[in-house]
């Protein structure tokens, strides 16, 4: 999975222009390979960054095209002995690689099972002290191609790595199974049949570790689901409406903004797009992380990918290919998966170093062995255990397999994660800062109460709809919404008149009526004194107080508030129990502020703040020492979204939010803001736990073999099992399921 290395810089571009390309890379093994491309690539003027992902085999470079063009990006990468070619954004050709090479790997590993049978047959038959033995020079025919057909990737490694200065896993493997067939070789061209050959060694350590990277690379492609899951929801197919009502079919990637799409029941809708006609349930589960289908219709949006299940849609696009949510999506695992927190680049620096120090340890055993002994035979033996036992690939996978995971499991929770670092800045938050409106609450407000002066209150609420009924105020849609809800029909209204930053006017039945603040209410005669007392009680609560008058007489007071998320207050819950403080800035009133934070158990309120508050008070818990989460939605976000340690993006946030922040949600769901950090932390512990697994595995296993306790065939099964623990403890991330983001 990834391996970078982070980033090295150059000298900055001249013209401050930079390009980003990803390319797809074939031919790593390991850590030490990544640590190699992107020294080379770092090397070349015009470089400002390379990052290079072992597990999704791409480099994503960012760079000077005034300096250096993408064929000499290529050049460089295959000069190290690794193919590179444009990903041009798609999963897919690589995906195809893969699975090629997982074909024929599975060929070499069944023709070499095969001719080493005899060999380890044999090894079991001397262990039993048995007359009947495979004599030498049939085990050396039945060796040579294992070493030097199946075990051609190593020596073509090994070369390449040496070639350009750099040493990796093929090396090792290389020069250990090479010392165990070139001593055995020996024995029997030197006609010595009494001494013992290690064949087997040599043949099994390369069929062992062929199986281990068979099985490596099933593991790590499953890591990589996430990404194809995301590209398989692309139709490969579009209906289209043209202007002279004729229907055609073209392939997806055709479609343009403003195209009229035609999607039916079962289809997937191919882009971004507002509903022009028709009506339908729509499964946004795979896009959204909603269950439940959504009800689509006139003038609703819908996302490219999603399905329509039940109805017949006309829909105008609005954003395609890597503009539309789905794109987006693509591009930002992608993104992801090929950065690197700082944690792992420790491991990669070893890496890088790691065949060095090995083979200087199998020289210093064999050396050591040799005087002791006196013997070849018995000093080859550990060094060659060694050689085959410290690889780096743990190393190298322990970061990226679970980056890959977490990314992921988070896309499928509606949670898309910019990069590696803000996955590792989202495990220290100690405090995260909402905005308020379109964030912990809806971006509408809602009716709260209703003060019947004259009357009931239905017919209060009744006659509020009639006249409310062709404004566009957002107070007059929370009063239709309710006369909707208990099902009161609007009365026609005469002489309608909307009397600006006041309120509205009209007639229902030949009687004048009067809706708006207090201003509307002294305008039209209306004495408001005697129910101050009223109103005062209400916007002590954080509520806008709307008043009515039927021929200038007060017949009743109406409430508003904003409309608080249904998950905030569980958010706010599940924020303490991780131990993250909750905190509430916005530009509204005080009164207002207090009231939403009451309801979802907000202590620490900042009201009335502009955007250079909310920087002074993030900045303020900086400086306390605390890492500092903000969450919004508007472009007044913007800011603090960037000021703050980790910046997390509402669904329905402008795009100047989504840029400046680090996270992004899909949905407009404070639960998934405790989801992030959850997520984060179980990535840390098995980010943790891998590493610890694989410097400890070599800090155990290479003093094993140098002292000669560990057999050059038990060194290739313990080496594979290394990685393989690795990947897997990284794969059982995939179970993740967040307490927040189900809430």
């Amino acid at each position: 999975m990834d391996t970078t290395t982070d980033t090295r810089t150059q000298v900055p571009p001249r013209h401050g222009v930079s390009r980003q390309v990803a390319l797809s890379v074939s031919g790593m093994t390991c850590a030490a390979c990544v640590a190699r491309i992107e020294r080379v690539l770092s090397k070349r003027p015009g470089v400002i960054r390379a990052s290079v992902n072992l597990t999704a085999e791409r480099a994503d470079i960012t760079f000077d095209p005034d300096r250096i063009a993408l064929p000499d990006l290529v050049e460089a990468i295959e000069g190290t002995g690794f193919g590179a070619v444009p990903l041009e954004g798609a999963a897919a050709p690589a995906e195809e690689r893969s699975a090629d090479e997982a074909r024929r790997t599975l060929i070499t590993l069944a023709i070499a099972a095969v001719l080493t049978g005899p060999m380890v047959m044999d090894m079991f038959l001397a262990l039993a002290a048995s007359a009947v033995r495979v004599p030498g020079w049939v085990q050396l025919l039945l060796a040579t191609p294992v070493q030097f057909w199946a075990g051609a990737r190593f020596y073509k490694g090994a070369w390449h790595a040496l070639r350009g200065g750099g040493a990796n896993m093929d090396v090792l493997i290389a020069l250990g199974t090479s010392a165990a067939y070139g001593f055995s070789a020996w024995q029997v061209f030197a006609g010595h049949h009494g001494g013992h050959t290690y064949f087997e060694a040599a043949a099994l350590v390369i069929t062992l570790v062929i199986a281990g990277k068979y099985l490596e690379a099933r593991a790590r492609r499953a890591t990589n689901r996430a990404v194809e899951a995301l590209v398989a929801l692309r139709p490969e197919t579009a209906r289209v409406l043209r202007e002279d009502g004729r229907e055609e079919v073209i392939p997806a990637e055709r479609v343009r903004k403003g195209f009229i799409l035609l999607v039916r029941p079962g289809e997937r809708i191919p882009a971004d797009g507002v509903v022009r006609e028709g009506r339908a349930a729509v499964d946004e589960a795979m896009v959204t992380g909603e269950a439940m289908p959504q009800e689509r219709g006139p003038e609703s949006h819908v996302t490219g990918g999603t399905v329509n299940l039940d109805g017949f849609l006309k829909v105008e696009a609005t954003a395609v290919g890597a503009e539309a949510v789905l794109g987006r999506m693509i591009a930002m695992v992608g993104h992801a998966q090929a950065t690197k927190p700082r944690i792992q680049r420790l491991a990669d620096t070893v890496a890088g170093y790691f065949a060095f120090f090995v083979t200087g340890v199998a020289i210093v055993a064999f050396v050591g062995w040799y005087l002791a002994t006196g013997s070849v035979e018995a000093a080859i033996l550990p060094a060659v255990a060694v050689l085959v036992v410290a690889c780096p690939c743990a190393l190298g996978l322990a970061t990226p397999a679970v980056l890959a995971v977490a990314l992921g499991a988070g896309a499928r929770h509606g949670i898309l994660i910019r990069d590696a670092e803000a996955l590792e800045k989202a495990y220290a938050v100690k405090a995260v800062v909402f905005d308020k409106t379109g964030t912990l609450t809806e971006d509408r407000p809602e009716l709260t109460d209703v003060v019947p002066l004259e009357g009931e209150a239905d017919s209060l609420i009744a006659l509020a709809a009639s006249v409310q009924r062709v404004s566009s105020h957002p107070i007059a849609r929370a009063l239709l919404d309710e006369a909707k809800n208990r099902g009161l029909a609007p009365m026609e209204v005469a002489d309608f008149r909307a009397v600006s930053g006041r309120g509205v006017t009209g007639a229902v039945d030949g009687r004048a009526l009067a809706m708006g603040n207090r201003a509307l209410m002294e305008e039209v005669g209306a004495d408001v004194f005697a129910h101050l007392d009223h109103a005062a009680g209400l916007e002590s609560q954080g509520k806008a107080v709307v008043w009515m008058a039927r021929d200038s007489q007060i017949i009743g007071l109406f409430a508003v508030a904003d409309r608080v998320r249904a998950s905030a207050a569980g958010a706010v819950a599940e924020l303490k129990r991780l131990g993250v403080e909750a905190v509430m800035l916005t530009g509204d009133a005080p009164a207002a502020a207090r009231a939403v934070a009451g309801r979802i158990g907000i202590e620490h309120v900042l009201a009335q703040a502009k955007p250079e508050d909310k920087i002074a008070e993030i900045e303020r818990r900086q400086t306390e020492g605390q890492v500092v989460a903000m969450v919004g939605d508007g472009v007044n976000d913007g800011p603090a979204l960037a000021r703050a340690d980790l910046g997390i993006a509402m669904g329905g946030g402008t795009d100047v939010a989504v840029q400046a922040a680090g996270v992004s949600l899909i949905r407009d769901d404070p639960a998934l803001v405790p989801a992030v950090i959850d997520l984060a932390r179980a990535s840390r512990r098995k980010i943790v736990q891998n590493l610890g697994w694989a410097f400890g595995f070599n800090l155990v296993m290479i003093p094993l073999a140098a002292l000669g306790h560990l057999p050059p065939v038990l060194a290739a099964v313990s080496m594979t099992v290394s990685s393989l623990a690795v990947v897997s403890n990284a794969l059982m991330l995939q179970n993740w399921r967040g307490r927040a983001s189900r809430s």
